[in-house]
């Protein structure tokens, strides 16, 4: 997830209470006179506040090097194939569509963060074992162009239904489940609603109703969305989508402006993003303290307006722009997990043939 921050991009131009200690690490000293630098590996739409790890490199001595790039599926299959012999320490990205293919690959080093006694159980019982640390919650939903909509005479979408009915053909581009992890939370999303039986003819009907099929959230949103000036209005993207083009509408928007584009809850599909201790750092224990950063107020109070989702520690602060206009489906559909690790590649190499032929 995190892909909204990315809209800086195309729409504008082309810290109080730690979580048990795991905020600032501002209790830690440094273990060693020689400063010791860690490499964080990251999606590429991770882009958090500049200077944000200033505070913990001071409290603690260690350097953090940030190396973003690539879809957070695309990072996930270069991390299993480096899985003991990293390219890096820890790992910001994994969702819970990708997280069975994490632990079975042996990607992470089990690591307890102090963190984790504040956040919602349920969250953290994704991962029993511990290979990785909640970071963020957010929700993956068709979002439609409001304006783009109303110029064409068509009324937003609400169900899935709507998108195979030919009133939105060739209307809707989505990233492909095999390449982004957006796509694939969207391929749950159609799995959950329609069942393990009819999910194959929903996206032949999919298909048949023009829909664009393209390797990776940002090409959906900057290369085929109507809001950065293509031609497809309703586009796979998160329930926060909404407040990002708020804050980076340019020109600005007048106070109290409704957001240009909206979300179809219905479609929503809960995804939980996680980060972890790569296994065969040569830097565990700093890898472990930025953990504890990550999941601190100080950082968990900077990811709604710079990765626009929710944090997983109930202190961090929430500004009310993202608060007052991010949308929050009642019931958002979820599938188990031990279900997505059974299925999940043979849903893939299905949707493949059903709809890449």
């Amino acid at each position: 997830m995190n892909r909204l921050a990315l809209l800086a991009v195309p729409v504008s131009a082309a810290v109080a209470l730690a979580a048990c200690g795991g905020d600032d690490s501002s209790t830690t000293t440094p273990d060693s006179p020689t400063p010791v630098t860690i490499t964080l590996l990251a999606h590429e739409s991770f882009t958090p506040t500049e200077g944000i790890f200033d505070a913990f490199t001071a409290e603690t001595g260690i350097t953090v090097e940030v190396a973003a790039s690539d879809d957070a599926g695309t990072l996930l299959s270069k991390a299993a194939l480096t899985a003991g012999n990293p390219e890096g320490d820890v790992l910001w990205g994994v969702d819970n569509t990708l997280l069975s293919r994490a632990v079975d690959n042996e990607v992470f080093e089990p690591y307890t963060s102090p963190g984790l006694d504040v956040m919602d159980p349920e969250v953290v019982a994704l991962a029993p074992g511990h290979e990785v640390t909640p970071v963020d919650t957010g929700d993956v939903c068709v979002n439609y162009d409001i304006a783009a909509l109303d110029q064409a005479g068509v009324e937003p979408p609400t169900t899935f239904a709507d998108l195979i009915d030919p009133a939105y053909r060739d209307l809707l581009v989505v990233p492909s489940p095999a390449t982004s992890s957006p796509g694939l939370a969207f391929l749950m999303a159609t799995i959950a609603s329609e069942g393990g039986d009819g999910w194959q003819d929903y996206w032949r009907s999919l298909r048949e109703n023009g829909v664009e099929v393209v390797d990776s959230w940002s090409d959906a949103y900057y290369g085929s969305f109507t809001r950065a000036g293509r031609d497809r209005p309703l586009v796979i993207s998160y329930a926060s989508s909404p407040p990002a083009e708020i804050v980076f509408a340019d020109p600005p928007l007048p106070d109290g402006s409704a957001a240009p584009t909206g979300v179809a809850t219905a479609t929503c599909f809960r995804q939980v993003e996680f980060a972890g201790v790569l296994r065969g750092t040569d830097h565990p224990e700093e890898a472990g303290k930025l953990i504890d950063f990550l999941v601190g107020t100080t950082f968990q109070s900077d990811l709604p307006l710079t990765q626009f989702v929710d944090p997983v520690n109930p202190a961090a602060d929430i500004p009310a722009v993202y608060a007052d206009n991010v949308v929050r489906p009642a019931e958002p559909l979820s599938l188990d997990p031990a279900q997505i690790d059974e299925n999940r590649s043979d849903w893939i190499d299905e949707w493949t043939t059903i709809v890449l032929r």
